[in-house]
Formats: structure tokens, sequence, C-alpha cells
């Protein structure tokens, strides 16, 4: 009842082949994920932590500010053109020009700055390059940066976004 059958050579067994395909996917994977890694820019990550913490107090005295004033402002956002309300607890917020800056939450490159012109007592427009789509976040800035107001929306947005000191827009 012996049966003498001939087996393959260790290399040619249908097992190897599917024992060495775990861990041959493991490798491949690991060497691109490190390959990824290495030659791509984290822009996140600060080396400067001290600086960081300092300018954090910074903007929140800014934000503060803001608050002592009771400023507010309402932006509407057109294709290309901006147009911006700003009004304190006592009238019309007249500054020669104020800044924008807009903030994409994951690509640092499409961060812009805009500055608005003043076309009367407490209005500003400003005009884009290009039309702005997406979720963002702004602050708005005097001229003399020493107050800041904050928010976050999705944009091109139908209505107005309001902006307040303390608060943000949750557009």
């Amino acid at each position: 009842m012996t049966e003498n059958t001939s087996v393959g050579p260790w290399y040619r067994q249908p097992w190897l082949l599917f024992l060495l395909i775990f861990p041959g996917a493991a490798i491949i994977w690991c060497t691109i994920a490190i390959t990824v890694a290495l030659n791509s820019q984290n822009s996140m990550v600060t080396d400067d932590y001290s600086k960081e913490g300092r300018g954090i107090n910074m903007e929140i005295a800014r934000d503060e500010t803001a608050k002592d004033l009771g400023l507010s402002a309402e932006m509407a956002f057109n294709e290309r053109q901006i147009n911006l309300s700003v009004d304190t607890t006592s009238g019309r917020a007249d500054y020669p020009y104020l800044i924008l800056n807009l903030f994409h939450p994951t690509i640092a490159e499409r961060d812009r700055t805009v500055q608005f012109r003043a076309i009367g007592e407490g209005q500003y427009v400003a005009n884009l390059n290009q039309p702005i789509e997406g979720r963002w976040y702004f602050d708005l800035r005097g001229p003399d940066n020493d107050w800041r107001l904050k928010g976050e929306s999705s944009l091109p947005s139908s209505r107005p976004l309001t902006l307040g000191a303390g608060a943000e827009d949750r557009g």
C-alpha cells in the first residue's frame, strides 16, 4: 500500500507561494509608505514651540480688543468680489483699509491674504483674482493689527457671513 509519488522541489510547492504573499505585500506596502513620508512635507509641525505660544497669547489679546471695541462684521462673497460692513458698539468703524486672511484647513499653499479698501463709512470692498470655493478659516484684522475677528465657513455662500467679537460663524 505504499505508493511512491514523486514530490517536486520545495520551491515549486503551492503552499510556498501562499505563505510568501503576505510578508511580500507587507514589505511592498512599507516601502511605499516610507517613500511617501520622506518625499512629502508636513507643514503642520513647528520647531519653535515657545514662539508659537507667545503668538497664541498675542492672538487672544487681539480677540479681547475686538470684544472690548464691540466689533462685528458682515461679509458677502460674490464670485470675485467681497463686500464688507464693519460696525462697533459706538457706530460704524472707519479704517482706511482692512486685511482678511483666508486659511485653507489642509493645504497651506492655498492660503490667501485680501486687502479691503474703504468705499464709505464702515463699508469696504475687495476684488479676488479667482473665485474661492471650499472650506475656509478666516480672520479679519485692522490696519494696526491690534484687533481680530475670526470665523469659519464653506464658500461660496449664498448668505452673508456675520463675524462678532468672541464668536465664530460656522456657516
